[in-house]
């Protein structure tokens, strides 16, 4: 019998991950039922939003908390080995939510997005800028928050897979790009690698609150969160009248230990008319293909840079998760299997 090695969470996170809180077993891999798929992962996606399910009780509508001693569920590339399916062929190359694992076993119901035979592009920049990351910073820029030539989007984690991206989505409509981030270094990157207009280091002395206003005198048309807590707090501060936010993540909140203290000024959500919405990509599977089209046409322009922050090996999948929170990665982070 084929062996399967597997990231399991072996002890629920006190706040950030750390690496000791998942470990790799090797586990058999289980015969195939009828309408099921065999695929083996090229690429594991790491991203932040998948710590929320990893508390006890944290499941909701969109997945279960994640069990102790079993594969984290997250998001991967692969291909088809072995097809019971008809909708399937051996050989598709597919992006599904699928555990962090060697192989994972797809059923109908299962989160399962096809991707063209032919890439275009390398390999895993279909998890990054061309798959789910990618497509959440186009959406919340053209369904959520559409910017007007020079108005002023605010981008908090600027420099990770979602806002490393829509800070460049929002210069190719002619917006004024401001990104928050976590040192100088990265607030160098978002401006000389990624042509933000200015970049504000979440940690100044004086406070998030001024440092944002010292960078948008003329204040904040449009806010994608990626944090919440204190940054999206300091950025409601700086909300002009009918501003839009977008509601992308909220990384403060998923290694929160207790019940946040912030953001504690919502009121002016309504003094300030201000809109406020969420957004899962996933929602939106339909579209995958146009909006996957249209990212590639920019890639091809020169509109759009892809930065990765790329390990290797499955004992490295939740180093790399861990990462991502110690501020480490530029980009999309992903693990080549």
């Amino acid at each position: 019998m084929q062996i399967n090695h597997c990231v399991v969470l072996a002890s629920r996170p006190q706040g950030v991950p750390t690496e000791g809180n998942f470990r790799v077993e090797q586990r058999p891999i289980p015969e195939l039922q009828r309408g099921q798929i065999l695929c083996r992962n090229r690429f594991i996606s790491l991203d932040a939003g998948f710590r929320n399910w990893m508390d006890e009780d944290a499941g909701d509508e969109v997945l279960p908390a994640m069990p102790l001693g079993e594969p984290v569920m997250g998001l991967s590339l692969c291909e088809v080995l072995e097809t019971k399916n008809p909708e399937y062929e051996v050989g598709d190359k597919l992006m599904a939510r699928f555990a962090w694992q060697e192989y994972s076993i797809g059923k109908p119901g299962d989160f399962i997005a096809k991707l063209p035979n032919d890439l275009a592009f390398p390999y895993s920049y279909y998890l990054g800028v061309l798959g789910d990351t990618g497509m959440s910073a186009y959406f919340a820029l053209t369904e959520i928050a559409a910017p007007k030539e020079g108005e002023t989007v605010l981008i908090s984690a600027a420099g990770g897979a979602v806002g490393s991206i829509a800070g460049q989505i929002a210069k190719i409509y002619g917006a004024r790009a401001v990104g928050i981030t976590s040192s100088p270094e990265k607030c160098d990157f978002l401006v000389n690698e990624l042509g933000y207009d200015a970049a504000v280091n979440r940690k100044a002395p004086e406070g998030q609150a001024e440092a944002i206003k010292a960078v948008c005198p003329d204040g904040v048309d449009i806010f994608l969160d990626n944090v919440g807590g204190e940054t999206l707090q300091a950025a409601i501060t700086n909300m002009n009248h009918r501003g839009r936010i977008a509601m992308i993540g909220a990384v403060t909140h998923y290694t929160s230990k207790g019940p946040p203290t912030a953001p504690n000024n919502l009121f002016e959500l309504v003094s300030k008319e201000i809109t406020a919405q969420g957004l899962m990509t996933h929602f939106r599977h339909d579209e995958y293909d146009a909006v996957r089209q249209q990212l590639e046409t920019w890639l091809s322009e020169d509109k759009l840079k892809s930065f990765e922050h790329k390990l290797n090996g499955i004992e490295n999948v939740g180093v790399a998760f861990c990462q991502m929170f110690d501020g480490k990665n530029f980009g999309k982070t992903v693990v080549d299997l």
